[in-house]
This record gives C-alpha cells, sequence and structure tokens, in this order.
C-alpha cells in the first residue's frame, strides 16, 4: 500500500518524490518552532484528508522547511504552513497559513 502522506527527510527524498510522480503533487510545507507548531497540525489533518481522498489523482508531501531547505527556498516558501500545488514541477497553485479542506479544495480545483 502506497504512503498516504508522504514525509520526506531531506531535500534528495523530496526531489525524488516529485520526480517520480505521475499526478500532481500538493506539497505542504510545514515548521516546529513553538509559533508553527499548531497551526502546523491542524494542516496535517486537511491534507491527510485530502490524500484519502484524491489518492491515485494527487501525490501529498508533508515538508519540514529546516528538512528541506532548498525545496523550502526553490518555491519561495516564508512561512509555515504553506503549500503549493505542482504539475510537473511547475508550481500552479500557492497557499499561505492554516487552511480549511475548504480552502486546499480550492487550490486544486481544475488541476486534478
Amino acid at each position: 500500500m502506497a504512503k498516504r502522506v508522504h514525509r520526506p527527510r531531506e531535500d534528495a527524498e523530496f526531489d525524488f518524490i516529485l520526480r517520480m510522480s505521475d499526478v500532481p503533487v500538493l506539497a505542504c510545507f510545514t515548521g516546529t518552532w513553538p509559533k508553527a507548531v499548531e497551526p502546523c497540525r491542524a494542516m496535517d489533518l486537511v491534507v491527510g484528508g485530502i490524500a484519502d481522498d484524491c489518492a491515485g489523482r494527487l501525490t501529498v508531501v508533508r515538508a519540514d522547511i529546516t528538512r528541506c531547505p532548498a525545496a523550502t527556498e526553490r518555491y519561495g516558501i516564508t512561512g509555515a504552513p504553506s503549500c503549493v500545488l505542482l504539475k510537473e514541477g511547475e508550481v500552479v497553485a500557492h497557499g499561505t497559513g492554516p487552511m480549511t479542506t475548504a480552502e486546499v479544495r480550492a487550490l486544486l480545483d481544475g488541476h486534478l
């Protein structure tokens, strides 16, 4: 059974997941510093539900910005949580801050 939400430990693993995905990728960047922990945990629930609902049509990645600094910089992430939707490696949608399931679905609209 495939992982529901990928959690890369480093940039190389993040990049590998992107290369191997043949569907769009929702990358949720999270942080572990005190002010980011609660909003990022809330996003974990949201992206987990999205991963379940969109299985086979979407790859979901939760990347800690301290473990994946190159990816964080590449996609212009300046705060956590932040989500980017990637199609063929290109950003097609972006959202910053805690988001509801409806807000994340709006990011996905028309791209799956």
